[in-house]
Formats: C-alpha cells, sequence, structure tokens
C-alpha cells in the first residue's frame, strides 16, 4: 500500500501564561481576606489531585506557605477518588510522581481511604468526604477547570467535581458515577458539590485553567457562596483556549501515546470527537473515521483506560495493560467500553493499512491522516498531504517541513513523533 507524504506543522494558540504563580496564588488568595477567618494553630486542608495539571506542585506549596503565614497548620490530602489503585499508598505515590511532597511542598501529606458520610441530597444520594479533611478547620479547593470527556453542561470537570467526587475518594467516586446513570453526571456533581459547600467549612476554591501549550493561563480564588458562579465562567475561559486538532475531517488519526497523565480517559474524547459511555456520547465537530494508537506512557503503569476508543492498536501497547488498574478504573467510572482492546497488530505499518483499507473508496495516497503526539500536546502535528491546499489559509499553522514520506524503523514502526514545543508544566 502507497502511503501518503506528511507535512509537520506547527499550531498557534492563545499564549496567556501566569509567569509568577507564588505571587499569583498568594495575590488571588490575599483578596479574600481569609486572615479574618483562619485563626492561628486552625488545621487547613489542600486538595491533591491525580491529574497532571500545570505547575500543581508549586500552587499547592504557594497556598501552604500563605496560611503559614497567617498562623495555620496547612496539610495536603489526595482528593482522586479510586486512582492510584484506590489505596493510600498509591494516592500518596500518584502525588509524589507531580512532585506533590511534604520535601516540596513544607506541608504534610495525610492520604487515607477513609470516609465520613456528611449529608445526603434530596434525591437520597449520600454524600462521602475523606476523613482527613472532615476533620480539618477548613478546606481549601484546588482544581483545574477543564472540558469533562464524559458530558458537556455549565459545569463540568473543576471544583465542584473536585468536591463530589475527589474529596469522595473510592467510596464516593464509586458510588457517584452509578447515580449518574439514574440522575446525569451533571446534576450528580452539582448536588453533591453544594451539600458539601453546606456541610463542610469550604474556605475557598483556587481555580486553575490552562493554555493549549499545557502551561497555566489563569489562577482564581473563589469563596464559597460564589464558587459555582465562578466556575462556569472558568470553564467557558478553559474551552476557550484548549488546543485542538488542525482539521475536523480526518480519515486516520494516529496517536503516539496515550495515558493517564495525558487524560481521564486516556485519550481525550475532547480533542478527538470519540467517546464511546453509557450516558450517551456529545457532539462534537471533529470527525475521525479511524483512530490508531500506537503505545501507552510509562507513568500509565499499564492503566489503559480509554483504549476502547481507539479502532486499532499494536501488540506492543497491548502487553503492557496492567488488567487490575484499567478494569478497577473503568468499572468504577462505569465506563466498561473503555477497557475494550481493539483490533491490534505487531507494527505500525500493518494498522495503518488496516485503517486505510477501511475508510472507504479513498485511495490511500489520498487519506486525509493526522499524526499527533498524544492529546495533550497539539502545538506540533503531522498531516498527510492533501491537507496542503488548506494550509496558506491558515494563519494559525506553519509548515515546518515536508511533505516528506513516512518514516518507518526496520521493524515497521514510525519513528517516534518529537515534538519541540514550548516548555510544558515548566516549575515541576
Amino acid at each position: 500500500m502507497d502511503f501518503p507524504d506528511m507535512i509537520r506543522l506547527r499550531q498557534t494558540f492563545d499564549r496567556t501564561m501566569v509567569t509568577d504563580i507564588p505571587g499569583a496564588v498568594q495575590a488571588e488568595l490575599k483578596k479574600l481576606a481569609l486572615g479574618q477567618r483562619v485563626r492561628p494553630g486552625q488545621r487547613i486542608a489542600l486538595t491533591g489531585g491525580s491529574r497532571g495539571v500545570a505547575n500543581i506542585a508549586l500552587i499547592l506549596k504557594s497556598a501552604a506557605d500563605y496560611l503559614k503565614s497567617l498562623g495555620a497548620r496547612p496539610f495536603i490530602f489526595p482528593a482522586m477518588g479510586s486512582h492510584g489503585g484506590a489505596t493510600a499508598e498509591g494516592q500518596t505515590a500518584m502525588l509524589a510522581h507531580y512532585h506533590v511532597t511534604e520535601a516540596f511542598t513544607d506541608a504534610p501529606i495525610l492520604s487515607s481511604m477513609e470516609t465520613v458520610e456528611i449529608s445526603k441530597t434530596q434525591d437520597g444520594v449520600p454524600v462521602f468526604i475523606d476523613k482527613n479533611a472532615f476533620e480539618a478547620d477548613g478546606i481549601i479547593v484546588v482544581n483545574r477547570i477543564k472540558p469533562h470527556t464524559k458530558f458537556k453542561a455549565p459545569i463540568e470537570s473543576g471544583l465542584m467535581k473536585m468536591m463530589a467526587i475527589g474529596m469522595g475518594k473510592q467510596k464516593g467516586a464509586e458510588y457517584y458515577h452509578k447515580a449518574a446513570i439514574q440522575y446525569t453526571f451533571p446534576k450528580i456533581i452539582v448536588d453533591v458539590g453544594r451539600e458539601v459547600l453546606k456541610k463542610v467549612p469550604i474556605l475557598c476554591g483556587l481555580g486553575l485553567v490552562e493554555n493549549g501549550y499545557d502551561q497555566t493561563a489563569a489562577i482564581a480564588a473563589v469563596l464559597p457562596d460564589e464558587l459555582e458562579k465562578k466556575e462556569k465562567e472558568l470553564l467557558i475561559l478553559a474551552k476557550r483556549m484548549m488546543p485542538r486538532l488542525p482539521f475536523t475531517e480526518i480519515d486516520l488519526l494516529i496517536i503516539d501515546e496515550m495515558g493517564k497523565d495525558i487524560s481521564g480517559t486516556g485519550i481525550d474524547p475532547n480533542v478527538t470527537g470519540r467517546n464511546r459511555d453509557i450516558l450517551g456520547v456529545f457532539p462534537h465537530p471533529v470527525n475521525v473515521r479511524r483512530l490508531f494508537v500506537r503505545d501507552l506512557t510509562p507513568f500509565s503503569g499499564g492503566n489503559a483506560t480509554g483504549i476502547g476508543l481507539a479502532d486499532l492498536t499494536t501488540k506492543r501497547l497491548v502487553d503492557k495493560i496492567d488488567r487490575l488498574s484499567t478494569y478497577m478504573n473503568c468499572i468504577t467510572g462505569i465506563s466498561l467500553e473503555k477497557a475494550a482492546i481493539p483490533m491490534h497488530f505487531e507494527t505500525d505499518r500493518e494498522c495503518i493499512q488496516v485503517a486505510l483499507g477501511s475508510v472507504g473508496l479513498i485511495p490511500p495516497r489520498k487519506s486525509r491522516i493526522v499524526r499527533i503526539k498524544n492529546t495533550l500536546q497539539l502545538d506540533e502535528v503531522e498531516v498527510s498531504e492533501i491537507y496542503g491546499g488548506e494550509i496558506p489559509s491558515r494563519p494559525d499553522l506553519e509548515i515546518l517541513e515536508g511533505p516528506r514520506p513516512m518514516s518507518f524503523d526496520v521493524r515497521g514502526n514510525l519513528i517516534p513523533l518529537v515534538v519541540h514545543g514550548a516548555d510544558r508544566k515548566g516549575d515541576n
């Protein structure tokens, strides 16, 4: 089969970025006059999530430093549902991967899977919270605001979700995902989040937004009574700033790597438009006919949640799958479809041949192929030469190289796509 030549492109996204992370965090917290609500000696909990949030260790350290300046005793607790293997040790290790350690933040890490039931929603859904957080004198909820991979709503992934699923640990996360089938995910997140705001001493939220280069673009501290409203505003900003594929009609999307450090679903549906879920799918402008994922990131530790979103993969990826962690994640999230292993072959060349042979009457040389490193890093990509005529009219696209033939090694696998984009997640 004769493959098309490829053009290497650079995409330009909004480069808005916070340059002084500690200064921005402390300035935002000072605006809220927390000194009037925090007394010396009080224990204040800070949430630590499981995602690779830009600058998260420095952000948590800066918040802890500010609390200490008020005389408080801050600590960090993992707020990540069932992630980290649903064990206290695993969740501590996950924080450490992002440099969220006591040594770096100068704040203790208190990790436990114990929860306390604090309330019920109007529908009778129990509300759980991490026991260490429950026993604190106050909590600051820290999280990135971004589009959710399961649904679209005014509130998606952010502070409200952190209060529900993150702070609810495995017990809460498992229950809420099941309840979402009956009540819908947006309703569960908002209802549970509101109960937490009523029953627990939430001092404030610290919402984070990232740009298309995976860098901190905005930091906003917000008091509890304004939290829901502010999160809606930040989600609009996050959607505007998120990276996108350069074209919407794609015969074959090649993704070099997937993983939990890339997206909660390994392959972000907000980028690919691909979603398989019991709750249904959401409308998306991108139409990908075939999706081929080549490998799994090392940090995933074998967790291949999201592999079911692909049509094709390699035997080397399948051999790396840890069924236990993948199944636990997908069962807890009521996303069994995302653990389904697709058709897989020994080499990339075989996968591409099968993909291009299954998109209709389009000659392979004229097929529309887009290749990306992962769904997080989209500033440098490769596209097939058929797109060449559209590039000159796009000021956001710059040709870096090509057209040139696809590059395979002696085993028939693609040469890895090296991205030379902007520095990412800089401080950690």
